[in-house]
């Protein structure tokens, strides 16, 4: 293996540039010395740009003043990374016990020098390396244990969920934990809920249509399944193209009854996710509440609405709170599958839709809503006696 040569003195380096200035080549002084004419080339000029003699680089005091820069600015760069991952650990005015910042110390230390760690949140590294040696507590057992699961939630959760899904879960399965234990171990292992964002809108409004009355008029709360549906589409971007999702959802539970995706914006869109609604459900006298899209206004929407008992209503125009269920669901979709997720083309997004809604929205995706649980768990529970 080649070794790295010591760097040369700088009184030798000094006397191969006064032999360079006299007269002699490098060329000429590399067979005569170690150095190679490149690098005596690059002494030369780095002298001549100390002494003023030329002005295309930097000097040795500009360089070591860049250098000096670029190595705070890694370390700012660490710090940010440090405080951002710590969250709501390290915040002015606010005490931690040191055992809290140790966790997290030991949680990271794969990723971070352990002293810059402390130094960064403000204990010592021997205090650190103490409580790291001591024998574990049942409580650091029992949060070991936590996290372990809180991580395996987490994962199943298709990195969804953030502390208050994460603590109605460990609640439901019986461990006494609040919520501020729960917050704590997820910041220690940086576990994340997902952000939702608004959906855009795709319907538009016909100007010859003859809308149904509103008759929500934004009350989202009836008192049992099927007795409210309301329905929107959206879209799902692809390499290839949009794929046009539509969706009708029970009001009461939240669970997505109908749903409905083709690469067009046709009527048949809505009427074959209003099929299957009708299909699963089988209401009597349901009111299914949309936007004033050309779908829903449409002469063969109507005829089947009429022909299945179904009441249509729509609410406004561009108004998104006379459709606010349908928005969140939407926005649910975003954040929790778009986002995260390039799709090559419509196929592949139609089998993560059809995924996310019926493998993971409906039987299992927590709902602060519900008293945070999933639409079928809710239904299951809370069905109304016959």
């Amino acid at each position: 293996m080649q070794r790295h040569r010591p760097a040369y003195p700088q009184e030798f380096r000094q006397q191969i540039i006064e032999l360079v200035r006299a007269g002699r080549t490098p060329e000429e002084l590399s067979r005569e010395f170690e150095p190679t004419a490149q690098t005596i080339h690059n002494w030369v000029k780095q002298a001549d740009l100390d002494e003023g003699r030329r002005t295309d680089g930097l000097t040795t005091e500009e360089r070591d003043e860049l250098r000096r820069l670029r190595r705070e600015n890694k370390q700012l760069k660490i710090e940010r990374e440090i405080l951002k991952k710590a969250g709501g650990l390290v915040r002015s005015g606010d005490r931690f016990r040191a055992t809290e910042v140790f966790e997290f110390v030991r949680a990271n230390q794969a990723e971070f020098a352990v002293r810059t760690l402390c130094r960064v949140l403000g204990v010592s590294p021997s205090g650190y390396y103490a409580w790291r040696d001591r024998p574990p507590s049942a409580r650091d057992v029992k949060n070991g244990q936590l996290r372990k699961r809180m991580r395996e939630i987490h994962t199943f959760s298709r990195g969804t969920y953030g502390r208050p899904r994460m603590y109605a879960e460990l609640r439901d399965e019986g461990h006494r934990v609040n919520h501020k234990r729960v917050a704590r171990l997820m910041r220690l292992d940086g576990l994340e809920g997902a952000t939702r964002r608004r959906k855009w809108r795709t319907t538009k409004r016909s100007k010859d249509a003859r809308p149904a009355p509103d008759l929500v008029e934004r009350d989202f709360a009836p008192g049992g399944p099927d007795r409210l549906w309301v329905a929107d589409i959206t879209y799902i971007p692809t390499a290839s193209g949009f794929l046009f999702l539509a969706v009708v959802v029970d009001a009461w539970s939240r669970r997505v009854v109908g749903w409905s995706m083709e690469t067009h914006l046709r009527t048949a869109l809505v009427l074959q996710a209003l099929d299957m609604a009708l299909w699963q459900r089988k209401p009597k006298a349901v009111i299914h509440h949309s936007d004033q899209g050309t779908q829903y206004t449409s002469i063969a929407f109507g005829l089947r609405c009429k022909e299945a008992g179904v009441r249509p209503s729509m609410g406004s125009v561009g108004d998104a709170y006379d459709n606010a269920l349908c928005e969140s669901f939407f926005a649910t979709l975003e954040c929790e599958l778009i986002e995260r997720r390039k799709f090559r083309n419509q196929a592949e997004a139609k089998m993560a839709v059809f995924d996310f809604i019926e493998a993971w929205y409906n039987p299992h995706r927590r709902h602060s809503t519900l008293g945070h649980r999933s639409p079928l768990n809710y239904e299951k529970h809370h069905a109304p006696a016959a």
